[in-house]
């Protein structure tokens, strides 16, 4: 594993850290934060970035999701709908990439660009969330009609995505399913959000790892970060507004996004780029 001889394993690892518990004060901002560091961070090239967050993705949401199950928090009609867009993209997509196999300039190009604007539309659905959330709908319920055509549209779109950048199963899916599913509680939505994640996570990152597009050293690098951050963050939660550190992780993926379209602060690691 390359990646312990080269001092910026440390580095990443505390980046893991400090997303981790980030995640564990706030609930978002893993896939998110985590690509964008990794591409300008550290110079990682984008479809082995992408690749690589994909699986820590649905490594880190499985736990989430399996205490959501226990919990009841999961509509498994929504998820099903969900999933059966979603997946389908996420397939078409890596079929796609595996036998146009697009120029690697090519690619990392457009990675950038479609990661650029899904940090930008994180950025705007985080701090949005909880005040969609909030407001007070009558007759919310835990039983809902599932509105079957605009679930597996949004999720044909999510997978697509997701899959190009990693980004999106997180707070851009809540945000969207506050607005299909209006009367839906809110750990529901939450509940549904993370559960329908694992899937489509785990299965674009297998598609990268087939396509090499997966470094495990680097993986572990970040759970080995990332796990401890989660566990302190959230026992720190309540200790800082909830609405403040949203605010300061939408700046932060504002940022995230400016610095993937400006070629000139593309890495601050030159030797990250020999990966």
């Amino acid at each position: 594993m390359d990646i312990f001889y080269n001092e910026p394993w440390m580095l990443i690892a505390f980046g893991g850290f400090v997303i981790g518990f980030l995640v564990g004060m706030t609930g978002v901002g893993a896939g998110a934060l985590t690509t964008p560091m990794l591409i300008s961070g550290f110079g990682v090239p984008p479809p082995v970035a992408v690749g690589t967050d994909l699986l820590f993705a649905s490594i880190t949401k499985g736990s989430a999701a399996w205490r959501h199950h226990k919990l009841g928090n999961i509509h498994w009609g929504v998820l099903g709908m969900l999933a059966l867009g979603s997946l389908f993209a996420s397939m078409s997509t890596l079929l796609w990439l595996h036998f146009a196999a697009p120029n690697v300039d090519d690619m990392a190009f457009m990675i950038r660009q479609f990661l650029a604007v899904a940090l930008v539309f994180s950025a705007c659905a985080i701090p949005i969330v909880p005040l969609l959330m909030r407001v007070p709908v009558l007759g919310q319920t835990d039983s809902v009609e599932v509105h079957i055509t605009w679930t597996v549209l949004f999720g044909l779109l999510l997978g697509v995505v997701v899959t190009i950048t990693s980004v999106g199963a997180g707070a851009i899916g809540v945000a969207v399913l506050s607005m299909l599913y209006p009367r839906m509680l809110a750990r529901r939505l939450v509940g549904t959000d993370i559960a329908h994640a694992v899937p489509l996570t785990l299965l674009a990152g297998l598609g990268h790892m087939s396509m090499g597009n997966v470094k495990f050293d680097l993986l572990l690098v970040l759970l080995i970060g990332s796990v401890p951050g989660i566990l302190l963050g959230s026992r720190f939660v309540g200790f800082i507004s909830d609405w403040v550190l949203r605010v300061i992780l939408a700046c932060v993926l504002l940022l995230a996004a400016y610095l993937l379209i400006d070629k000139e602060s593309f890495s601050f690691l030159e030797n990250f780029k020999a990966w």
